[in-house]
């Protein structure tokens, strides 16, 4: 199974963007999502934002994460 990981863009430079996921910085592509702006959401697979999302789904999916998280702590 493969997990998308949303994320705030932070800067954007060409195909690049540093994006923010759930605290962590990182830079990844993006070819797939040409005209991402700053402060937009993206779900990032592999290194690549694949589709740009709302803010309202982002929060969702990682508030879901965060219990995934949580539970699998308790096992």
């Amino acid at each position: 199974m493969c997990l998308a990981i949303p994320g705030r863009v932070i800067s954007v430079d060409d195909f690049v963007a540093k994006v923010d996921m759930m605290g962590n910085e990182r830079m990844i592509g993006t070819h797939l999502v040409p005209d991402v702006e700053i402060g937009e959401y993206v779900l990032v697979h592999a290194g690549f934002a694949i589709e740009i999302v709302d803010e309202e789904y982002a929060k969702e999916v990682e508030e879901l994460l965060i219990e995934e998280a949580k539970y699998r702590e308790e096992l």
